[in-house]
């Protein structure tokens, strides 16, 4: 049995341009980008005063769920979004990196903040000078602290750069999600962004 004789089975015409109901039709590739960007599910990293900036925006006057995002899940194998809000330390360093590891793949990372962007006024030993140091991030919400409509404008930044598949031909020369893999010391393979621990 053919697709001509499934169509005149259940009475379907010859083209599109001849049924009576509108039909959108587009790649696969843009639904599920669309629903990517649709349905993100931040893993909340809030470290310093800018988590309660992050939690404003998960309140009702800015109202983060219009994006599909108002669960913040605890489970990092329930998110495909880290948001670090505020400084790392050297001793958080590892969990956070624990917990990237642990999310779904695709996974973004946001950077919320100038002390989890760079380390900010805090230029000494017990700071990582910068969360991409630890992960790859993919967008950063400058200020100190960033306020809600700033989270908010790096959210809607993160959602155009899903819609255009600029994260995924990244990953994609990358090889294994964001990861780039490199020879350590030990010749075990590690990620580039992790060098300096080994």
């Amino acid at each position: 049995m053919g697709v001509d004789d499934v169509r005149a089975r259940i009475g379907l015409p010859e083209g599109l341009e001849s049924m009576d109901l509108p039909i959108i039709t587009l790649p696969m590739e843009e639904v599920v980008k669309w629903a990517r960007r649709r349905s993100l599910m931040p893993a909340t990293f809030g470290l310093a005063c800018c988590a309660i900036e992050m939690m404003a925006t998960g309140a009702a006057h800015y109202d983060i769920s219009r994006f599909g995002m108002e669960t913040f899940r605890a489970s990092p194998r329930q998110a495909d979004l880290m948001i670090v809000a505020g400084r790392v330390s050297q001793k958080m360093a590892p969990v956070l990196r624990t917990v990237y590891d642990q999310m779904m793949e695709p996974k973004y990372v946001l950077s919320m903040g100038v002390c989890a962007s760079s380390g900010g006024m805090f230029n000494n030993y017990a700071i990582v000078q910068g969360v991409d140091q630890i992960v790859p991030v993919d967008v950063y919400a400058p200020g100190c602290p960033p306020g809600p409509e700033t989270l908010l404008h790096a959210i809607l930044t993160l959602h155009e750069n899903i819609r255009t598949g600029e994260l995924s031909a990244r990953r994609k020369r990358t090889g294994n999600g964001a990861q780039i893999a490199v020879e350590a010391k030990d010749g075990q393979s590690v990620p580039e962004f992790a060098e300096e621990s080994v």
